[in-house]
């Protein structure tokens, strides 16, 4: 059952986004394709909500503060964090405090800014 499953779907805010890493993203299409996501995860039941990052520098600390002030069950970090080289760091500073702060949650990928439902499923 997914009714009341939280989930934080950790990326960039498409308003900082170096869209050269990606020909053919546009801020639109990635808005479009987030929101789509957390709305189908919210017509499925669960209750989604975005940790989106600004920053290198301030990215551990907002996904930090956001995981205390709530619990999750499952947490997906976005393929724009994963799959670059430049967020090597990034990603696994995230993964720790992902682990430190929500110990008990899933962690999930997702390969692009259409497809975190399936992430999210195949962990909850």
């Amino acid at each position: 059952m997914t009714s009341n499953k939280k989930v934080l779907l950790v990326g960039w805010n498409p308003d900082v986004v170096d869209y050269s890493k990606w020909p053919g993203l546009t801020v639109q299409k990635l808005r479009a394709g987030l929101e789509g996501d957390k709305d189908k995860l919210i017509g499925l039941g669960y209750a989604a909500s975005f940790g989106l990052i600004d920053a290198l520098e301030t990215a551990p600390d907002a996904v930090k503060a956001i995981l205390l002030a709530q619990s999750y069950d499952c947490i997906l970090i976005g393929a724009g964090v994963r799959t670059v080289e430049d967020y090597v760091l990034l990603f696994e500073t995230l993964i720790n405090v992902v682990h430190q702060y929500a110990p008990t949650a899933k962690i999930c990928f997702n390969t692009g800014p259409f497809d975190s439902v399936d992430a999210v499923q195949r962990w909850i």
